[in-house]
């Protein structure tokens, strides 16, 4: 040791038996504090092998301190790679070991290798010799060997999913990050760097601008189709508001008072803004969206699959592929014994087909959510205009059969939640993506046509002729050269397979909620007959009342959408009665919609609506027969029943509570009380609530309730057009009169018998309290 460490004085032996014993905690107070030593490469040769038995770093703070030596600037790295193949092999093992451990959290005791690296120094040396490079004063940038980098990738990334902080750590590096995206445009590391990017933008405190990375419009246009499709991966985390993660922030009074911090549009909007500046890029998105998957597989196939691991998000993945590729070899097995040409055939051509699917299946999964984050955003009607142009909907139409719903496996009936981000198979994740677009495409846009085909279209003109009434003129102003292909079209064969699937499949919920957002809007008549004449509404009613589907979720989305579907339609209620035909059935319809208000009270504002639409339509024969036969219509036109929706409504909901989702119960006790006021009995239900009140001896609760309420609903939707818009074309009520009725309501005149404050007596008031403030 002597030799190595040279001559040493008492003292100095004493304090290098102090640091030999405490290497481990000055390198940490080191990192921390900035002081001392932050990196085992400033430690003695001698030191880290006299230390390295002991403490089992299986002689990684050797050989770091040997890459530290041979990397210096202008020296050959080829030495410098032979040391980090060696890391890379240690650290290999363990990140393969936590990928197949369903990524158990990163501890120092479960992947000592990749800890002690990070420990002494080794990811910030591999930044430093990546990015070396940049830090030139010459011209001519030198090149880095394609493979030294790739190893340096590797390296990082296993440290990233095995090491805690490490991904944080360069995050927090804008200069690193943004230089990865100049990798991006070597074909050999794309992958790797792809795999790192996506994982760093994952932590990253604050999302990235995408403005900011050089060139990236000619970074974009230079990738192939699938590369494309990998950086579709990255953009998500760009493009998608970060989820708070925090239920109360999903209130609508903290989502408005944030609006008003942040007025200016958000990074992810910006971002949205820049991806649809890159020319082409919608185009090849479109493209990749709908190719065949005959037309995906290229020569470098085998080569992707190899690299998978370093990219799937689980071993569920990976676990579902080698299923269907066994399954499937097991059948070509049976039905052939001729191994000759199976021998003589290139590998590639020899793959099993699902596996093929499924690779081109998650390709799309990604751009799919891309597109579909670009359809809810800012530039939405933009994006609409382009997806129409490059014929989107009869590409996805095209392979509905054959790729999106195919009939070959059971996972169509796997019950899962609705988060998109879930842990389930390729497959799942592909139907719910395409589900989602769907549902974004068709919600309140004239657009929703081309999910049909040219027969379809002439159906609801011809629909709309036998009825007297005018074609809507979203259908008249519809572009037949960009609506679907074939004997069917994509809304239809939607209903077919919604037709099938189990009782509580999750898919429900996602077909219904793409199926209302065609209804949804101005009610056109002519669209609810084209579905109702495809048994549409018989099935909703037999999986809410037959089938035993206990799932909150899909039950609300099949109200929602029986809503859409019956709302002033007077056949709808003629068949709704046709079927619930027994009061056993009408008594189980009636439980389920009051098991959850928040669930159905859409539906009970379409009955509500159409009750009153269908009793001011009485020199009409057909209407008098179903008003006086149908037992729903006759159920609501019992005042006590829409009291008693009434009550109920304003009673489980209050300012501190209101989200997107229970925001609708507020308007659908609003749309009772308009109603009444039409017919002057305004008075009526509000003594009604006084009466309520003191029954159930709380004086004042549920009106004092109500008027807060009320107040949110101005600040809420006197700025919002959107809003205001649905709630208008929903309703068929002007807007003008939901505000009139709302200001009537609020009235402070204690005299006037429809204001809220006449009918709370003085001791019990409660209006001044601004419940409202941030």
């Amino acid at each position: 040791m002597a030799t190595l460490l040279g001559s040493e004085s008492p003292c100095t032996r004493g304090k290098r038996r102090h640091l030999n014993g405490n290497i481990v905690k000055n390198l940490t107070a080191g990192k921390i504090t900035g002081q001392g030593f932050s990196r085992g490469t400033q430690l003695p040769g001698g030191l880290l092998l006299e230390r390295d038995k002991r403490a089992k770093w299986n002689g990684i703070p050797t050989l770091l301190k040997k890459l530290y030596e041979s990397s210096h600037p202008n020296s050959d790295l080829s030495h410098a790679h032979t040391f980090l193949k060696a890391l890379s092999s240690q650290l290999s093992m363990e990140a393969m070991s936590f990928v197949t451990e369903d990524r158990k959290t990163a501890q120092e005791s479960t992947f000592p290798n990749t800890y002690t690296f990070d420990l002494f120094g080794g990811v910030d040396l591999l930044v430093e010799i990546m990015m070396r490079p940049t830090l030139t004063m010459q011209k001519k940038k030198p090149k880095m060997n394609d493979d030294l980098v790739k190893d340096c990738l590797s390296v990082l990334y296993n440290c990233c999913i095995c090491t805690e902080g490490v991904t944080k750590s360069l995050a927090a590096r804008d200069d690193f990050v943004l230089f990865l995206f100049t990798l991006m445009t070597n074909k050999k590391t794309f992958l790797q760097t792809a795999t790192l990017i996506e994982d760093i933008l994952g932590v990253k405190k604050e999302m990235i601008q995408l403005e900011g990375i050089p060139n990236l419009s000619g970074l974009v246009q230079s990738f192939d189709q699938q590369q494309l499709a990998n950086f579709c991966r990255i953009l998500s985390v760009t493009i998608s508001e970060p989820d708070v993660g925090n239920d109360d922030k999903h209130t609508l009074l903290a989502k408005n008072a944030q609006q008003k911090r942040n007025a200016s549009p958000s990074r992810a909007e910006v971002n949205q803004v820049t991806l649809l500046n890159i020319p082409g890029f919608i185009e090849r998105l479109c493209k990749l969206a709908t190719r065949k998957v005959s037309e995906a597989t290229g020569s470098n196939f085998l080569q992707e699959l190899e690299d998978w691991y370093t990219w799937l998000d689980n071993a569920l993945v990976l676990d579902a592929l080698m299923q269907m590729a066994t399954e499937e070899a097991e059948q070509s097995s049976t039905e052939s014994s001729d191994e000759s040409s199976l021998a003589t055939s290139p590998l590639r051509h020899r793959l099993p087909q699902s596996m093929k699917i499924v690779h081109e299946i998650m390709y799309k999964v990604e751009v799919l959510y891309v597109l579909c984050v670009l359809l809810m955003g800012r530039q939405r009607n933009q994006v609409h205009k382009m997806l129409a142009e490059f014929r989107l909907i009869p590409g996805l139409n095209n392979l509905f059969d054959k790729l999106i719903w195919r009939k070959y496996t059971a996972s169509n009936h796997v019950v899962h939640g609705q988060n998109e981000n879930c842990d389930c198979s390729p497959e799942i994740s592909f139907k719910i993506q395409f589900l989602r677009l769907l549902q974004s495409f068709s919600d309140h846009h004239e657009n929703k046509y081309l999910l049909l085909n040219s027969q379809e279209l002439n159906e609801l003109s011809a629909i709309s002729m036998k009825a007297n009434i005018p074609e809507v003129e979203a259908l008249v102003n519809t572009d037949r050269s960009l609506v679907c292909d074939g004997k069917k079209g994509l809304l239809t064969r939607l209903l077919t397979v919604m037709k099938r699937e189990p009782p509580d499949s999750s898919f429900r919920f996602w077909q219904a909620r793409a199926v209302e957002s065609f209804l949804r809007g101005a009610t056109s008549y002519a669209d609810q007959m084209f579905l109702l004449k495809r048994g549409l509404l018989e099935h909703i009613l037999f999986c809410i009342i037959d089938s035993g589907c206990t799932s909150r979720d899909v039950l609300q989305s099949y109200f929602d959408l029986l809503g859409e579907l019956m709302k002033f339609n007077i056949d709808a209620f003629k068949r709704f009665n046709k079927y619930v035909n027994t009061p056993e059935k009408f008594q189980t319809f009636l439980t389920q919609i009051n098991s959850s208000l928040v669930d159905s009270n859409m539906l009970v504002r379409c009955i509500v609506l159409s009750l009153d639409r269908f009793e001011s339509q009485t020199e009409d024969v057909k209407v008098v027969e179903v008003l006086s036969e149908c037992c729903l219509l006759s159920y609501m036109a019992r005042v006590e029943n829409r009291l008693s929706f009434l009550f109920r409504l304003i009673n489980i909901i209050n300012v501190q509570t209101l989200t997107q989702e229970n925001v609708s119960c507020l308007n659908t006790s609003l749309v009772i009380l308009m109603l009444a006021r039409r017919r002057a009995k305004l008075p009526f239900y509000l003594n009604a609530l006084r009466e309520k009140e003191f029954a159930e001896k709380y004086p004042g609760c549920l009106l004092n309730n109500f008027h807060n309420l009320l107040r949110f609903w101005q600040r809420h939707y006197l700025n919002k057009d959107k809003d205001s818009t649905c709630l208008e074309n929903s309703s068929c009520i002007p807007f003008s009169y939901w505000k009139e009725t709302v200001s009537v309501l609020l009235g402070s005149d204690r005299t006037s018998l429809c204001a809220i404050a006449s009918y709370i007596d003085e001791p019990f008031m409660d209006l001044d309290r601004d419940l409202l403030e941030d």
